[in-house]
């Protein structure tokens, strides 16, 4: 072998490691990957540059989560319901929703469970005082996982109920998003761990191969005390919350107090969390109760993530949409939902059912409001009703159906919430609340937004929207 002939095996060695390297990222896209514009666009990226395509792909493009869940998912079975398929409510409950009922069951592998008692409550105004309580009467546990957890007035006052439950016997739990509560400081966290509680970051590290990590994020809020009262919703623990204190910049709020069999399921959704995080699992009857009926509610919880449990959330909205007859009234914070539920929507309005979507006039996330803009066109074109709510900015992620269904927690309606987010939505057949919840929203209808709205912006403006558009999945 001469001198000359370097340079050719080198360029023959460099052939075969970037003919290796995308053959084997192509076929592992192939069969990992169900979306397939995604899997085109990595394809794509790894064949332009196969090196740094791989490089990226190993690290944001595989799912972990998933891999993850499936080691522990075994574990999880400890404390689950009876087969959905066996649930009396599920035989039972007829008429329109019926299908619902039983497409839910098989989805999520939870019962639909009566007796429940779940009252509405609005801004941290009315809803701390009673999470406060629960913590205060707490005899043998506290379960605590909250998306956003300050550590400023209010959020002190939660952090002394934590600790001076611990000091009394009881066993506490906190779970805070990796993110949410702050990914390089979190005072929350170091907080409660100097005081004895435990308390752990989802999904949260600071080493490098770990990073694709920061994108999945629990944005779940759960509190469960005694496994006998619990909280969800959109809620979570920030001053910002307490309304009537006319904070620098307010968000108004709904969170649901749960009594009954169904805050077993809330319980379990939030053990799993702690398990998946601490690799500890929760048991015991200290955390998960069986319960006797405390009023009149049919429900169940469902749960989504990247996981075990991917786009079950959106699967059930899409499914209470295709049964809508009269009315579909959704209200949220943030409105980027994918095709699908973009397409339902706009088929039910133009099959005659009236569609409202209510959404803050200004979030507290501008390029959330630009991609929204570009992507609303297509809806108001099938008669979708889109509603503006003045300020305070609401934060409330709720859905009702022919005001006889309702399904209300932490989900959001964007993508990164529907297929990225952990999340924990409550649905209900329970038609006192269905009502209640629908009027709240159509109270919340203060200005109507139409074509002329979005026409009337400059070139520069349409631009940018559409340009924050492209970012839907991050946002």
């Amino acid at each position: 072998m001469t001198f000359d002939t370097l340079p050719h095996l080198s360029l023959l060695t460099l052939t075969i490691i970037r003919f290796v390297l995308v053959t084997g990222v192509a076929l592992h896209i192939l069969l990992t990957k169900r979306n397939t514009s995604s899997a085109i666009g990595w394809i794509g990226i790894c064949i332009l540059m196969p090196v740094l395509g791989t490089v990226l792909y190993v690290m944001f493009g595989i799912n972990r989560v998933r891999r993850l869940a499936k080691k522990l998912v075994r574990g999880r079975s400890s404390h689950r319901f009876e087969d959905s398929h066996s649930s009396s409510w599920n035989r039972e409950l007829d008429g329109q929703f019926a299908p619902l009922a039983l497409m839910v069951g098989k989805l999520t592998s939870r019962p639909l469970v009566g007796g429940n008692t779940i009252t509405t409550l609005h801004d941290g105004d009315g809803a701390y005082p009673h999470m406060l309580q629960a913590i205060d009467n707490a005899e043998h546990s506290v379960l605590l996982c909250s998306y956003i957890f300050r550590n400023d007035q209010i959020g002190g006052e939660f952090i002394e109920k934590l600790i001076a439950a611990q000091k009394r016997g009881v066993q506490v739990r906190v779970l805070v998003d990796g993110i949410g509560s702050g990914y390089f400081l979190s005072p929350v966290y170091h907080r409660l761990r100097r005081a004895g509680v435990p308390c752990a970051r989802f999904m949260h590290s600071l080493l490098p191969w770990r990073m694709p990590f920061i994108n999945l994020r629990n944005h779940r809020k759960i509190l469960v005390a005694d496994g006998k009262i619990g909280f969800m919703g959109g809620l979570n623990i920030g001053d910002e919350n307490l309304v009537s204190r006319n904070p620098p910049s307010p968000v108004s709020d709904t969170h649901f107090m749960l009594e009954g069999p169904v805050v077993k399921q809330l319980a379990e959704a939030i053990a799993w969390d702690w398990s998946f995080a601490t690799q500890e699992t929760l048991e015991g009857d200290i955390y998960f109760k069986e319960h006797k009926s405390t009023g009149e509610s049919v429900a169940r919880i469902v749960t989504a993530g990247p996981d075990t449990d991917l786009e079950k959330i959106e699967y059930t909205m899409l499914q209470a949409a295709t049964l809508a007859r009269r009315q579909i009234r959704l209200m949220t914070p943030y409105f980027l939902p994918g095709s699908r539920l973009m397409a339902e929507l706009g088929l039910a309005a133009l099959r005659g059912v009236q569609v409202d979507v209510v959404i803050p006039l200004r979030s507290n996330h501008l390029p959330l409001d630009w991609a929204c803009a570009a992507n609303i066109a297509p809806l108001l074109d099938s008669g979708v009703r889109v509603w503006w709510v003045n300020p305070p900015f609401n934060h409330s992620k709720l859905m009702v159906v022919d005001r006889a269904w309702s399904f209300v927690g932490s989900s959001n309606l964007d993508i990164r919430s529907l297929r990225l987010n952990f999340e924990i939505n409550l649905e209900t057949y329970d038609v006192v609340m269905a009502e209640t919840l629908d009027d709240f929203i159509c109270r919340h209808r203060n200005r109507r937004l139409t074509h002329h709205d979005l026409d009337k912006r400059n070139k520069l403006i349409q631009i940018r929207d559409a340009t924050a558009r492209l970012f839907m999945p991050y946002l």
